[in-house]
């Protein structure tokens, strides 16, 4: 690449951000929609975080949406920027720790991994829906709730 190809992309990065600037000024320029604004982004940014909490021991995106949250309300408000950094720096410090580790504390994660998902399959009653379309009945596979 050259040198005139990455300034390029680094003054389009800026424009964009002024851009940004600028609209967001002109909304903070006006109290009412300034408060609703950041109303709908701290609702958004709070359903998004709480979905990540919820699917954190889940396989998959779990931490991913805890990001995305926290960066929702990271964009309008101090201290979720401040937590974001905070967790993002606990996570990373945990994964490189994890991965350090040998298989027995792995397989260990995997194990506590399973349970917790398998519990909250058996607590949504997911486990005796799917047991009931292979035609098993077994009465410990009904949630109790």
């Amino acid at each position: 690449m050259t040198d005139s190809g990455a300034r390029e992309r680094g003054s389009r990065g800026r424009d964009e951000r002024s851009r940004y600037r600028e609209w967001r000024d002109g909304i903070a320029s006006r109290p009412t929609v300034d408060r609703a604004y950041r109303i709908a982004v701290a609702a958004v940014g709070t359903v998004v975080l709480a979905l990540g909490i919820v699917a954190i021991p889940y396989p998959g995106p779990g931490w991913l949406i805890v990001f995305a949250g926290l960066g929702i309300l990271a964009s309008e408000f101090a201290w979720a920027k401040t937590v974001l950094h905070w967790v993002r720096a606990r996570y990373d410090t945990f994964m490189e720790w994890f991965g350090r580790q040998n298989i027995v504390v792995k397989g260990l994660g995997a194990l506590l991994t399973t349970v917790v998902v398998l519990a909250t399959l058996w607590l949504l009653g997911a486990l005796e829906l799917v047991a009931g379309w292979v035609g098993l009945d077994w009465a410990w596979l009904q949630s109790p709730l």
